[in-house]
């Protein structure tokens, strides 16, 4: 199978666990596999997102900060799921509209799973703020692999 088509194949089924039942137990089974792949080293020149993939990691390092507010004791339980579930449709989003090489497709779904795997443990404990933390340094790396201006401080921040 050749690279292009082992990718497709890839996001097409991370994309059909993502919506399954039994999502958050697939998730973590890929998750622990993610791991184990060796890391994919930020390119020289970061890599341009198409429109959905900006557009949905947008709207994942929103729902991220608007997170603190939870945090901080200034957002309710309700509000702070609302806010994990708006992350996991972006990246549902994104899994069933990948079209990015392997380089970069395996560098995004390093993130995506982690930050899945912590979406479903808050969601099943939202007292355990140590997943909110889990969720951004799931993607922290992002600014350093994508164009990603929205994200200019983060990236120096970690």
């Amino acid at each position: 199978m050749s690279p292009m088509k082992l990718s497709a194949a890839l996001c097409a089924t991370l994309a059909l666990l993502a919506m399954a039942p039994g999502a958050a137990r697939a998730q973590h089974e890929h998750a622990e596999h993610a791991h184990a792949a060796a890391p994919v080293p930020p390119p020289a020149t970061r890599w341009t997102p198409d429109a959905t993939l900006r557009t949905d990691m947008g709207e994942i390092h929103t729902a991220l900060e608007q997170l603190r507010h939870y945090e901080m004791g200034h957002m309710d339980a309700t509000l702070a799921l609302d806010r994990v579930g708006a992350i996991e449709d972006a990246a549902a989003d994104i899994f069933a509209k990948c079209k990015l090489a392997p380089e970069p497709d395996a560098a995004l779904h390093g993130m995506l799973v982690p930050l899945l795997a912590a979406a479903q443990k808050f969601k099943a404990d939202p007292e355990d703020m140590g997943q909110l933390a889990a969720m951004r340094e799931a993607v922290a790396g992002y600014p350093h692999y994508f164009e990603a201006p929205d994200w200019a401080a983060d990236a120096h921040a970690h």
